[in-house]
């Protein structure tokens, strides 16, 4: 397989006054083509700071080391302008809550026609076009009349696929996705994680998913790798580290509340 991502040695410290945290120390993994890898850890484990340094959306008090190599290219040495153009089009990101993302006077056709053009030369029916065509593709109902809706008229459920809409619109080579199922009912949550799947296949993207769920990593991870308290204690194929676990801490997440025999 192709190796999509390269993450080496990856340190992230913040500085708050007169105080260091140290969130992220040293952890290096890869992601390959057509794969999607769950990060799996509780809260404060730096999961999420793993994913904002990938995107190189960290704020100005955050001092990032190491490196990250996106299709062989090293993220940190690229111009802002090269970073813009990376970010919506080759990497993507699906955040936890999307009424946060969703801007609420804008309508959901705006938001994607506004992805789409911030990286295509198309005219205005083409990106209306590619819009509806996407939001077909994320399996929302009606995509002609959810075109002119605004976030609040949407369900959960539907918000959420809008934001995927969003992230996918540009066909993206990898898809980040901070804890996508949070704020979603187990039933909505499972349909999101199927979805998933099959956009995976659909685009033959590489997903990454950042989780705390391990029901999530046991529906659609091919790879896990555990973090805790900004260090990587394992990482493996999902079978072995569900099955096999190496550390107390895995096997503590795991507490035999999850087989992945159930898994189809």
């Amino acid at each position: 397989m192709k190796e999509i991502l390269k993450v080496d040695n990856l340190k992230v410290d913040f500085y708050i006054g007169e105080q260091k945290i140290e969130a992220v120390k040293g952890i290096s993994f890869s992601l390959f083509s057509n794969e999607i890898v769950a990060i799996v850890g509780e809260s404060g484990s730096g999961k999420s700071v793993t994913c904002q340094a990938i995107l190189d959306i960290l704020p100005s008090y955050a001092k990032v080391e190491g490196n990250i190599l996106f299709q062989n290219k090293n993220i940190k040495n690229l111009s802002k302008e090269e970073k813009r153009q990376i970010r919506g089009n080759k990497i993507s990101m699906v955040f936890q809550e999307p009424s946060a993302v969703l801007n609420p006077l804008l309508t959901v056709g705006e938001q994607i026609v506004e992805t789409i053009k911030a990286h295509n030369n198309v005219s205005d029916k083409e990106a209306k076009d590619i819009a509806i065509q996407t939001l077909k593709k994320v399996e929302i109902p009606q995509p002609e009349k959810r075109f002119y809706q605004y976030p609040h008229e949407l369900s959960g459920g539907l918000k959420q696929r809008v934001v995927i809409a969003i992230a996918i619109v540009n066909n993206p080579v990898l898809l980040l996705a901070d804890e996508p199922t949070t704020a979603l009912d187990v039933t909505t949550s499972a349909k999101i994680l199927d979805l998933f799947l099959k956009l995976k296949e659909d685009y033959k993207m590489s997903i990454l998913i950042i989780t705390h769920d391990l029901g999530v990593v046991a529906q659609v991870a091919d790879r896990v790798i555990v973090m805790y308290r900004g260090e990587i204690l394992e990482q493996g194929d999902v079978y072995q580290i569900f099955e096999n676990p190496i550390s107390e801490y895995t096997k503590m997440l795991l507490n035999s509340r999850f087989s992945i025999r159930s898994r189809n």
